[in-house]
């Protein structure tokens, strides 16, 4: 045996090789397998990996089916910039589910008061989205390491007419075999990222000099503290009685909802900053940043049977 081949029988993939990989053929498998797939994009870190990866699948080629934005229109600015620059450099064919239009046409009800958000009235904006394209492979983000209910998805997950998902309604999915079998108005959720950790994200984005929103890097901002977090003060956020904005050095480790995304001081100002402190931390995302995860203990899990992302 030469050298050479020596080498190959004894090559292996990185950890980062592997997931990458992984994902890669979730994309394929649903691209052979599916009529109307349609990526979930927010411009979020997770939603930017997920498109990467994608590209990757199909490159040379664009990307064979379209990206879908559930804008609340509460979102952060930044986001929003960088998620039509990123539609224009990659040339996505891009929709926006409007949750603003849903409130106008009456079909969700806006919640009123300081504490009110608009995060939980994106399902009605999502079903809808998923119902009036026809899609019926939705990729999502969602990783099982953020949330006790996301750890209970499968990579495949089905959901019923209605767009709801049922925890115990789960098929096995033995030696990555995935099964997408559904009837006419039903539909299958597809998280590539399913096995990855918040800092397998972070490592990745580093590896691959990912660009992302500035605000997941330090920066000064004005914020509020709020209920054991630190929620960013923009025109979104209605003060409470006796809260004082003030300006702190902090960043973003997720991005939803303008007013339920609480952000953390940090002095990290690149990606391998982030990497290191990431690694340090043992509290996940949105455990320590998602106000909307803070309804009830199983919080997540309720809406997700709704229909939630």
């Amino acid at each position: 045996m030469s050298p050479n081949q020596k080498s190959v029988v004894g090559w292996e993939l990185s950890h980062l090789d592997a997931l990458e990989a992984e994902s890669v053929h979730i994309f394929r498998e649903v691209a052979a397998t599916f009529e109307r797939p349609v990526l979930l994009f927010s411009g979020g870190k997770d939603s930017v990996v997920m498109l990467h990866l994608a590209a990757k699948a199909f490159w040379p080629a664009p990307l064979p089916f379209p990206v879908l934005h559930v804008d609340t229109g509460h979102n952060f600015d930044e986001v929003i910039a960088y998620r039509d620059e990123t539609a224009e450099r990659l040339g996505l064919r891009l929709l926006v589910g409007s949750v603003q239009s849903d409130i106008d046409a009456g079909r969700a009800v806006e919640e009123t008061g300081p504490r009110a958000s608009r995060n939980r009235l994106q399902t009605q904006t999502l079903l809808r989205s998923i119902r009036e394209g026809g899609f019926d492979a939705v990729f999502g983000g969602a990783r099982r390491d953020e949330e006790k209910a996301r750890a209970k998805e499968r990579v495949f997950s089905f959901r019923d007419e209605y767009g709801q998902w049922d925890p115990r309604n789960q098929r096995p999915e033995l030696w990555n075999l995935y099964n997408g079998r559904h009837r006419r108005g039903e539909h299958i959720r597809v998280f590539p990222l399913s096995n990855w950790t918040e800092l397998d994200i972070w490592s990745y984005i580093a590896a691959e000099e990912i660009p992302l929103p500035p605000l997941y890097y330090a920066h000064r901002r004005q914020v509020v503290q709020r209920d054991g977090m630190l929620l960013a003060h923009t025109r979104f956020l209605q003060l409470l009685d006796g809260e004082q904005p003030y300006e702190a050095t902090v960043r973003f480790r997720t991005v939803g909802d303008a007013t339920c995304t609480g952000c953390v001081e940090s002095t990290a100002a690149t990606a391998d900053d982030v990497v290191l402190e990431v690694a340090a931390t043992r509290v996940t995302e949105r455990g320590a940043t998602r106000a909307d995860d803070r309804i009830s203990e199983a919080g997540m899990e309720d809406r997700k049977r709704e229909g939630y992302f």
